[in-house]
């Protein structure tokens, strides 16, 4: 498996804002020389949305070719739950049970502070390339979805050139309920960003630490490589727990290595924060730029510097391989498989089809979709894996 150097460092901005949807405070109060119509990833990974009812939220899973799609006339590779088997937990035992007026949870003693207390809703915004929210008025720009007549699902809301629509303010700063485009009117929401089970990088930052002595006793007792997936793994066995690659993650984003850790020459990032993430979630820029802001990689005005990063995927898949089960003649049957040709078949013609970056450079969006396609092959290789 191939990866594209990746180079440390931070974006430093000037200045501050004040605004009312989100308690984030890391937005400038103006970005010049920004193209306003740049439209972070996080548009399409949140298309698809969240069922009516639950109008804040956005961000249904991607078709089958993210999933292990196969293309015509290939054996089939997706394997039936085998009976017995059990969904993957990763509720940490600090997070207890939801607290009410009869009592009961609530915080621990002793549980110290959580990160990312003031973030409350955390929506799919107009980002910049390196993901920093674009500032207008002194207010972030929150983009626009909408039900299409007869369904439960929220799209994003587009103009007729393509480019994402805004939500419109009042004179007090308050997001308006409708858009009107030419003749028609649209009631329209802010899509939520669900953070998954990466929202235990809210939790107190021992939890975090203890992960990361764990994680590092591990990888300073063998031999370093990837996994198929590209997962850290040492002496043959993978780096799997979500914690431990959550806190691996945040060391390294802020300090640029791991102590004591000599990483293999294609490691990725990406691939420690796909592996901290729901297997069947999705990883977007807003997820991206929240997680780092909640764990503290971001600060104040000073974001991370996203700008070499610079993604390929038929670079880092083309040749990459993993052995799955597929099904042949009625028996699945251990076999080794192309992972681009497999997960990625957007065509379904056997073939992978690479990503098409929207932006010149690279940036953000960059980082999300390798992180997306990390996690897209870590949930196809464990749902078909040799057992």
């Amino acid at each position: 498996m191939t990866h594209p150097a990746f180079n440390i460092k931070k974006l430093i901005l000037a200045g501050s804002a004040v605004f009312t949807l989100l308690a984030v405070p890391m937005v400038v109060n103006s970005v010049t020389g920004l193209d306003l119509g740049v439209i972070s990833s996080a548009q399409a990974a949140e298309d698809g949305g969240a069922k009516k009812g639950s109008a804040n939220k956005g961000g249904a899973k991607k078709g089958a070719a993210n999933k292990g799609g196969q293309g015509k006339g290939s054996d089939k590779i997706f394997r039936a739950p085998v009976s017995g088997e059990e969904e993957d937990s990763d509720r940490p035992v600090w997070a207890g049970v939801k607290g009410g007026k009869a009592g009961g949870g609530g915080k621990p003693a002793g549980a110290g502070s959580k990160k990312g207390d003031l973030f409350g809703d955390m929506v799919v915004l107009l980002r910049d390339p390196n993901g920093v929210p674009i500032v207008v008025d002194g207010y972030v720009q929150v983009i626009a979805y909408y039900y299409p007549t007869g369904s439960t699902t929220l799209v994003p809301l587009t103009n007729p050139d393509g480019t994402p629509v805004i939500i419109p303010r009042n004179a007090e700063g308050d997001l308006l309920p409708t858009v009107t485009i030419g003749t028609t009117t649209y009631e329209v929401f802010g899509a939520e960003v669900d953070l998954g089970r990466l929202s235990v990088g809210r939790a107190p930052d021992k939890v975090l630490a203890h992960s990361l002595t764990e994680a590092l006793s591990k990888l300073t007792s063998g031999t370093v490589t990837l996994d198929s997936t590209g997962r850290l793994a040492v002496d043959g066995v993978t780096i799997d727990s979500p914690l431990e690659n959550l806190a691996l993650y945040d060391k390294y984003m802020t300090t640029g290595s791991l102590p004591g850790v000599t990483l293999p020459a294609n490691f990725n990032p990406a691939s420690l924060l796909a592996a901290a993430a729901d297997k069947y979630g999705e990883i977007s820029v807003d997820t991206v730029v929240y997680m780092n802001s909640i764990l503290g990689i971001n600060t104040g005005a000073t974001y991370y510097d996203f700008s070499t990063v610079d993604y390929d995927r038929a670079t880092t898949y083309s040749t990459a391989t993993a052995i799955v089960l597929v099904l042949k003649d009625g028996v699945y049957v251990p076999t080794e498989v192309n992972l681009y040709n497999t997960v990625f078949d957007t065509n379904l013609d056997g073939l992978g089809d690479n990503w098409v970056d929207p932006t010149a450079v690279g940036g953000a969006d960059d980082f999300a979709t390798a992180a997306d396609d990390y996690r897209a092959v870590i949930e196809f290789v464990h749902d078909n894996a040799v057992r």
